[in-house]
């Protein structure tokens, strides 16, 4: 199934500031959404906003043509967020972390182990969270991803705390995900290179 994210007219005040005015773009299926500028600019709080956790001052943010706010609970579970801190619950180990989001949204059907191995997290599942590094707990987050059953993924810079094989493998997941019809919406300071369409936006 093809899905579409678009932002039309989108503006956000916090506090005095303006972070974005009269943004608008479209993501399609496939399609990876890359959010540029500074630090503080506000490409954060675009996606706290694109999910739903800041109000904006003037314009919607649509999921197939309809707008969010009609349909909270269908978008939510069709997507997963990435953040720059992991969620994750940190005197529970990773097995039951994970267990926990199962409940929470659809699951993709993935083999658990093989996800495990893929991301070089199987000897630590024994551990809880706290005892990790923080470059672990961030493998720890992208099995929430992978294990979940949603289009759309959220990445604030998803390469925070990994070293360059973890970078590499964050893009062959991102690849992935597009080729098989998922959209993406990331913010990063690297510069991305991906086989697949790709459209920018410019936070100032």
């Amino acid at each position: 199934m093809t899905h579409k994210l678009t932002g039309d007219n989108l503006t956000l005040i916090r506090g005095e500031r303006c972070l974005f005015e009269r943004l608008s773009f479209a993501l399609e299926s496939g399609s990876l959404l890359i959010l540029e500028g500074r630090n503080g600019c506000g490409k954060t709080s675009l996606m706290r906003a694109i999910a739903g956790m800041l109000s904006l001052e003037t314009g919607h943010i649509y999921w197939d043509d309809t707008p969010v706010e009609k349909q909270r609970q269908i978008f939510h579970g069709s997507l997963v967020w990435l953040a720059h801190r992991t969620g994750l619950k940190g005197d529970l180990t990773l097995v039951e972390n994970l267990g926990f989001e199962r409940s929470l949204r659809t699951q993709s059907g993935r083999d658990v182990e093989e996800v495990y191995e893929r991301l070089g997290i199987s000897r630590l599942k024994k551990l809880v969270l706290r005892s990790l590094s923080a470059g672990q707990q961030r493998r720890v987050a992208l099995a929430r991803m992978l294990l979940a059953d949603v289009p759309l993924w959220l990445l604030d810079e998803p390469f925070t705390n990994l070293d360059r094989e973890g970078r590499k493998l964050v893009m062959e997941l991102v690849e992935e995900h597009l080729a098989e019809g998922g959209l993406c919406v990331m913010a990063a300071h690297q510069d991305v290179e991906i086989n697949a369409p790709v459209t920018k936006v410019q936070i100032q």
